[in-house]
């Protein structure tokens, strides 16, 4: 099974791209204190806003900081956002969606009500009341936003649990006497990892929006730790003389949310028979 999700995945171009931008994002922020040429948070006066030149490939921002070290460091504190608000975020919804789906009635009616509440409200202008009341740390900023992006698991994980609740393998299961906990987490969840992970990739690619979105601000990442957005924030005070201060953190954000997306998708694509009638795939 996993060789022909394999073959598939490798048939979809845009799903292969996507993997390739996205391990090159991480190989870089991995190596950032090896390959950044200076230190990120190093003031230089001498080279205030210079633009971009072999000295600083990306040029410097009004303290004089490399912006190319800035930006590798900035892609680990956003990568490290984005995977863990991700993965608060696939828990809790994973475990919101399992009980629902698994036992039904008033339980289901009673989580997919408080699930429609959430989705009623606008997640960004919800995170931003949070964090509003809280220290803006990197830990509650990863926290608040894992903690109000878990719906769409929820409701992918549910619709899974509901469509196996009845085959024969879970009935097999209930009446050898395995418990609930059992059936859900050995025999059910196994069966549905698919919606799982691509709500997860995707989820990183949305963490990371928010992210950036929030430092930029002035919420989110505080300064002098670089990200992204907060990059961005120095940009735009500055952007009628140094361009490159928005242009080269608006597009590590553009690539790092598209290679996300395509990952996600082909892994949708790669793992769902219907999309592949014929041997072909959606990137061939």
């Amino acid at each position: 099974m996993s060789g022909i999700f394999l073959s598939r995945f490798r048939e979809n171009r845009l799903a292969v791209l996507g993997a390739g931008i996205i391990c090159a994002l991480a190989m870089a922020a991995a190596l950032a204190p090896l390959i950044a040429p200076f230190d990120p948070a190093a003031i230089d006066r001498r080279h205030i806003l210079e633009a971009p030149a072999p000295s600083h490939p990306l040029g410097t921002d009004d303290l004089g900081r490399d912006l190319l070290s800035r930006m590798l460091y900035g892609a680990r504190i956003s990568l490290l956002v984005g995977f863990v608000s991700a993965g608060i975020s696939t828990v809790v919804g994973s475990v919101f969606g399992a009980i629902a789906g698994y036992y039904g009635g008033w339980i289901d009616r009673a989580i997919m009500r408080f699930v429609d509440i959430m989705l009623a409200i606008p997640t960004f202008f919800l995170i931003l009341a949070v964090i509003a009341f809280l220290e803006p740390s990197i830990w509650n900023i990863m926290a608040v936003i894992g903690l109000t992006s878990w719906t769409g698991v929820a409701r992918f994980v549910r619709a899974e649990f509901l469509s196996l609740s009845e085959r024969e393998f879970v009935l097999a299961a209930r009446s050898l006497g395995a418990s609930d906990i059992r059936i859900m987490t050995r025999h059910m969840f196994m069966n549905s990892l698919s919606p799982v992970i691509v709500s997860a990739v995707l989820g990183v690619a949305s963490a990371v929006l928010v992210e950036s979105g929030l430092s930029f601000l002035g919420i989110g990442v505080q300064p002098p730790t670089p990200s992204w957005g907060n990059i961005l924030t120095a940009g735009k005070a500055n952007i009628e003389i140094a361009w490159w201060l928005s242009v080269f953190p608006g597009l590590a954000i553009l690539v790092t949310v598209l290679g996300y997306n395509l990952l996600g998708d082909g892994i949708r694509d790669a793992a769902d028979p219907r999309l592949w009638r014929g041997g072909r795939g959606p990137g061939s």
